[in-house]
Parts: C-alpha cells; structure tokens; sequence
C-alpha cells in the first residue's frame, strides 16, 4: 500500500500500525499535520488486531447510564491492586494519573470520531464497580473503522514497511529510513517522529536480556511483537526503563486454526451499526455467552486446576516439572518438543471442573468457563474419553508411556512420597 511516486517529506511519521499507531496518526491529522504511517506488516493492526478488545475507564456516560458514580482517584487506587508490591512500587505514578485522567475522555472520542460500539460497564475485579467497557463485535473493530478515518483524512499509510533506523542529525529525530520489497529509501519529518510499535514478546534475545536467559523460548501471542521500536530508540541514545515488567509468562491454549467467532463480524458499515445497535440491548446471558467464547480462546486456566491434581505431560507422555512452580512450569513448557504440553484432568476434577465455584479460566464476575465449555466451543484442542488408549491415539501420544506416568504419579498422590519435581 502506498504510491511508489509518494512524497518523501512529512510533517509526522508514525511508526507502528497498531491501535497506539493508527491512534496517534489519526489525532495528529486532525490537527493538520501531514501524516505518513508506517507498517512493518501486509496489514496494519498489530496486536490489537487479535485482541478481545475491552477498554477500561472511569467516569464514562455508560457508566452515567446505569447510574454508577466514578472517578479516576478510585480507579487510580484499584489499579494499584493489580500488581505485586514490589512492581507496583515502581509504579510511574504522574503517568498513571494522566492516563486514567484522560481513560474516559478517549473512550468518548473513539466512539464520537469512529463510530465505534461498546457493550458493558462490566465487573472487572479488583475494581471496585464495573469498568469494563467491550467493543462490538472486537478489536478489529479499532483497525477497520481507523483505516477508513485515516483514508478520509489523506494519511498516507505504508505497509511492508521495515522501519530501519531513526534519521538523527543535529541533536534531534528528522525522519527514518525503512526498506521496503527490496528497495531503501530515507523519509523527512518536519515536525516528529512517533514510535508507536509493537512489544518485545516474540524477541529471544530481548527476552534474555530483561526476563533472564531461562525465558528465552517463552513466545508471546504476536508472533510480530519483536521490539524493534524499543531497539530503535535506544541507537540514537533512548533510555529504555521497567523492560523487565512483563505480564506473565502465562499458559496458553493451542491457538485455533480457524478465524476467531468475533473475526467473522462486521466491523465497519452498516451492519456494524445494527450489530452496536443490538449489542447494547443484549440481554446478561447473551453477552456472557459472547465473553465465554473469549475466554476459551484467550484465558489461562485457573491455578486451582493444578492444586487440586490437574498434570502435565509432555508429546512424550511424560511429566517435566512440578504442575505448582511458576514461572519454571512455564518455562518448562517452553523447552519441550514443539512447545506443547497437555494438561490431563481425570474423573473427579472433570465432575469438579463442570459447575461452580470451579472453573477452567474466567473473567471474573462476568463469565466462567467449565469443562463442557471447552469440549462444545474448542473440541480442537479438547477431549474426553473413559479410556486412555483412544485418547491416546487421537493425540499421537504413546499410550503405554502415558499409563506409566499416571501410575507413578498416583503412587505419589497416594503414598505421599516426594514429587521427583
């Protein structure tokens, strides 16, 4: 995308095509600035474009609507319960106050300026009151109705666009040079340059340097979340702070093969407007069957399952690390073959797992994921069987392995000798 005859001057280039990218390119041309984005990808979206979506705020007109009385101080004092101590203490806290400041003000933009539709408040502990706010029918919605505002704005938008270095000359950012199918070229900024790119999740190397070399073959959900914005900054002498604050790691679902439910609906024109318009009236059970579907995708599961017995094994059919230690059951995952690993529960736990008050994975307070869940939304991933043999043989498993490993951890749970974990 973009016209091989494209001016090589701009007064903003915006590197990174994700939310923050098409945001910022958006914001800066509403303001005049002649805007030049750039994605490193086919398509712009990032990792937006594979989120759920959700958007949490204080002091929104939804919240007004169901008469719930908020305001950033409280929300500034639940988000601190978010954390541990010891990373909450290096909390940026003027930073903080200026986003959950502005957190309702952006949520009202995005739908004046896009259109966009949002179902919610929902419960979101440890908030105090429902926060939550969901994007109908999902992220996507955020790329699409932004692609189409920026083409209305004359944004020049540059996709398979690898960013390669920051033009520095005088003390100061003045444009980048990016390659493009084979070709280098340079483009000037008049005014800035913003690095809206993307996380380090899927760079090894940036892994160990912050994570510790033991994290290295944990992957993130973007397999393009390589830090590339952070690596740019730092060679014209950016200083990168807190790149050893990460979520997680986190057990993760097999990914579907197929597009995600919410991927099929329409995120621009008029069926998204009648799909807002619905959304909005949806009754409780409905909107908890939406989320529930999200939840099987996208949630870990619960660390109850593996206090109360769930294990490991491996393609092998072999336990590897002790079910209760994170992150090293994590990072154990991580080293086996193919980075898979199955998670067996037997009969009791899958007659426990089926009903409340326990759950695979949730969100709380709004959705919960059971046991039936898992095999009627995510049969590619899920199994049930009153045999281990045929279970076996639909995985690729070696059934005599398996049983070894099973009879070896009984005669632990039973005997109460030591975990060789």
């Amino acid at each position: 995308m973009a016209d091989k005859n494209m001016a090589d001057s701009f007064d903003c280039i915006v590197v990174g095509g994700g939310g923050a990218g098409l945001a910022a390119a958006y914001s800066a041309a509403c303001l005049g600035a002649r805007v030049a984005l750039l994605e490193r990808c086919a398509q712009p979206g990032g990792t937006t474009g594979i989120a759920v979506g959700s958007f949490t705020a204080a002091g929104t007109r939804w919240q007004s609507r169901d008469g719930i009385e908020d305001n950033p101080a409280d929300h500034a004092e639940d988000v601190a319960l978010f954390a541990d101590p010891q990373i909450e203490a290096r909390n940026n806290e003027p930073l903080r106050r200026y986003f959950l400041e502005h957190a309702a003000d952006t949520l009202h933009w995005l739908q004046e300026e896009l259109g966009l539709n949002y179902v919610g408040p929902s419960p979101e502990p440890p908030n105090r009151c429902p926060r939550m706010h969901n994007v109908v029918p999902g992220a996507k919605a955020y790329v699409a109705r932004f692609q189409l505002a920026l083409q209305r704005r004359g944004v020049t938008i540059i996709t398979d666009a690898e960013v390669t270095r920051l033009v520095f000359e005088n003390d100061r950012v003045t444009g980048v040079e990016l390659k493009q199918r084979g070709a280098t070229r340079q483009l000037r900024a008049c005014q800035a340059v913003i690095l809206a790119t993307g996380d380090y999740a899927n760079n090894p190397n940036m892994i160990a340097r912050y994570k510790g070399n033991e994290f290295r073959e944990i992957e993130g959900i973007n397999p393009h979340a390589l830090g590339l914005g952070h690596e740019l900054a730092e060679e014209v002498g950016a200083k990168l702070v807190n790149m050893d604050i990460t979520y997680g790691p986190e057990l993760r679902l097999v990914a579907s093969s197929k597009k995600p439910f919410q991927q099929w609906l329409p995120a621009s024109g008029f069926a998204s407007n009648v799909l807002g318009w619905f959304a909005e009236r949806m009754p409780g059970w409905m909107v908890n069957r939406f989320i529930k579907r999200l939840l099987v995708t996208w949630q870990h599961p619960e660390e109850s399952l593996f206090k109360d017995g769930a294990i490991l094994v491996n393609a092998r059919g072999e336990r590897f690390v002790n079910e209760l230690s994170w992150p090293q059951r994590e990072i154990a995952v991580a080293r086996q073959p193919g980075k898979v690993a199955y998670l067996l529960l037997n009969g009791r736990l899958c007659q426990e797992y089926s009903a409340w008050p326990k759950f695979i994975s949730t969100a709380p307070d709004i959705a919960y994921a059971y046991v039936d869940d898992y095999l009627r939304l995510r049969p590619d991933v899920s199994l049930r069987g009153e045999q281990l043999e045929p279970l076996c043989r639909k995985r690729g498993l070696d059934a005599e392995r398996l049983q070894a490993t099973l009879d070896q951890f009984n005669r632990h749970a039973r005997d109460s000798t030591e975990d060789p974990f």
